[in-house]
């Protein structure tokens, strides 16, 4: 089996030898990197072959797809983000880090569905960020390998293009659904919220929270065009009377507090499509999965990546698994 933490010289070693990486860990392991064909974001969470591991000494190493080829690395600020699908090549998709809390991923969070070309090629990636004792003390980095420089404001892409006849697709797990409670929507689109209309009347969402006895570690959940999205509780505020998110709302969105959860190793491995580990060349989880289902020490079948403070497919998610397939074309 593939290993995928790695020590720092043996990164190196591949990167030298002209490999095509895809990287996460802590930002001072990453910084001992030389220049090459990379990317990566900081983050010290992840599901390996040991199963849900914390490690700050190694680095997590994803190569890109077999039949695949390294097409070039973009940079984008908040404003360049809307490029991200126009300037994808024919055949081709991108790999995106972010770094949490940036400019550049509050614009791609709350505008990424209305970007030119939305879609139309897979779009996959994740939020970086920090060990959370350090949350709001360390700004979480992105790294460009080929100048080896840590990034605060801007995302990192990889371009990878796929040969005729050879399909890469983007797809999300997510195991939430919608509780019986009442519709939750919210005037302002943003990533927290005051106030709420709850089955239509407006309440102080953080007193709400607290009076409803919601459990922030399940997500609220809406249909985005037929898909199941999470939004994340990150803090309730009750004195500032705010509750803050992971990803942002929408106004007008209908929103219901998730349904509990029994054991999420077993609801995610029963929840995966027969046979579908072989086909799996890339993934990330969340990490408040981690944290709040006790990830530490258990395995999700064998998918291994990041535990990510967002994760991207297509759009920003959270509270879910994100993969890429590869496979021949029917």
């Amino acid at each position: 089996m593939q290993r995928h933490l790695l020590e720092v010289d043996e990164v190196a070693a591949l990167i030298r030898g002209g490999e095509t990486l895809l990287l996460a860990g802590d930002e001072g392991r990453l910084s001992l990197l030389p220049r090459g064909k990379w990317i990566a974001g900081t983050i010290p969470y992840f599901m390996s072959e040991e199963g849900g591991v914390v490690d700050r000494r190694r680095v997590f190493v994803d190569r890109i797809p077999a039949r695949s080829e390294y097409a070039g690395i973009r940079r984008y600020d908040e404003t360049g983000i809307a490029r991200v699908y126009s300037e994808l090549p024919p055949s081709a998709m991108g790999v995106v880090i972010a770094p949490y809390a940036s400019r550049v991923h509050l614009a791609f969070a709350m505008n990424a569905p209305r970007y030119e070309k939305f879609a139309t090629a897979p779009l996959f990636g994740w939020i970086s960020g920090v060990d959370l004792s350090e949350l709001g003390k360390t700004r979480p980095k992105v790294f460009d390998g080929t100048t080896a420089e840590a990034l605060e404001d801007q995302a990192v892409v990889m371009h990878v293009a796929f040969p005729p006849g050879v399909r890469a697709e983007v797809a999300i797990l997510n195991i939430f659904e919608k509780g019986t409670g009442p519709a939750i929507t919210f005037p302002a689109t943003g990533f927290s919220a005051s106030t709420a209309e709850i089955d239509g009347r407006e309440r102080n969402f953080a007193e709400y929270v607290e009076e409803a006895g919601l459990d922030a570690r399940l997500p609220l959940v809406a249909d985005y065009f037929g898909a199941a999205i999470n939004v994340s509780f990150q803090a309730v505020d009750r004195a500032r009377g705010e509750v803050r998110f992971y990803a942002p709302v929408f106004a007008g969105v209908r929103y219901h507090h998730a349904r509990p959860v029994e054991d999420y190793v077993d609801a995610f491995v029963s929840a995966l499509p027969t046979g579908i580990a072989e086909r799996v060349a890339l993934s990330c989880n969340c990490v408040v999965n981690f944290v709040n289902s006790s990830l530490e020490g258990r395995t999700t079948g064998d998918i291994v990546g990041p535990a990510t403070f967002g994760e991207i497919a297509y759009q920003l998610l959270n509270q879910t698994m994100v993969y890429l397939t590869v496979s021949d074309r029917g």
